[in-house]
């Protein structure tokens, strides 16, 4: 197993608290499911497709995430105009595709994203404050992209799981 970066640190939500802390709590702990899910992993295992016609590979969500990450958090809520990452005719379908893609990219990005979207969603007054979701035409709550962003981690971090299984057998996580 390869393991040329620090161990995954997967801190379980609390089952106490206030909503914002157990949002920002939920959403840490998928993101870190997803980077579990990815540990040890070479290059090319990551980039491993899962079956014909799928495309999905464990690199191309770690690449999928980075960009949702900066469509909600930087673009969204933060209001920032910025490029896709994958992308120059903003195609969200790029993400998918790792070939040429190293984990230090990948990661580096999606990193950088989260880290990010700490910090916007941090800056929000509140989870009642809303934004403009331009594709939905209609305002939307903090509170709402936060739980979207869980969902989304959730339903991708399923798809994991199997990707995982058919590298090498591990399950968990």
């Amino acid at each position: 197993m390869r393991r040329d970066h620090p161990p995954v640190e997967r801190i379980d939500p609390p089952l106490t608290g206030g909503e914002r802390e157990t949002l920002r709590a939920y959403l840490d702990y998928h993101r870190a499911t997803l980077a579990l899910k990815c540990e040890g992993l070479t290059d090319e295992q990551l980039r491993r497709r899962s079956m014909p016609p799928s495309a999905l590979s464990l690199m191309g969500l770690v690449r999928h995430m980075a960009e949702v990450e900066r469509q909600w958090f930087r673009r969204t809520l933060g209001g920032a105009d910025v490029p896709h990452l994958w992308s120059d005719s903003g195609d969200f379908q790029a993400a998918y595709d790792p070939e040429g893609c190293s984990r230090e990219e990948a990661f580096a990005a999606w990193h950088a994203e989260v880290a990010h979207a700490r910090r916007v969603e941090e800056a929000a007054e509140s989870l009642d404050a809303t934004v403009f979701v331009r594709s939905w035409g209609q305002e939307v709550s903090v509170r709402l992209l936060m739980l979207h962003m869980v969902h989304e981690y959730a339903r991708h971090n399923g798809h994991a799981d199997f990707l995982r299984e058919a590298i090498d057998g591990a399950t968990g996580a």
